[in-house]
């Protein structure tokens, strides 16, 4: 099979396995917030696995930018720092 690239210019197996990480820690972070009983994290975490999961086996497109949707607002996201338990 060829490898072909989608519209950021990696193979659709780099996307792929990218995916999967992101849902792999996904499941991790959903573990966490539950060990903190933040129920609306847990929901929005989970919501966030099953969108992951479903871009995997193909049941929805990796973007919606051909969609008539609102654009996401693009808050700055700063990282966390060190992880301190």
């Amino acid at each position: 099979m060829i490898a072909t690239m989608n519209g950021a210019g990696k193979t659709n197996r780099q996307t792929q396995d990218n995916i999967a990480y992101i849902r792999q820690m996904l499941g991790e972070l959903r573990g966490v917030a539950s060990n903190e009983g933040a129920d609306m994290l847990c929901y929005l975490i989970e919501m966030a696995f099953v969108e992951a999961g479903d871009i995997q086996e193909g049941k929805r497109q990796l973007s919606i930018q051909q969609a008539e949707r609102n654009k996401p607002a693009g808050m700055p996201v700063k990282p966390p720092g060190e992880i301190q338990f």
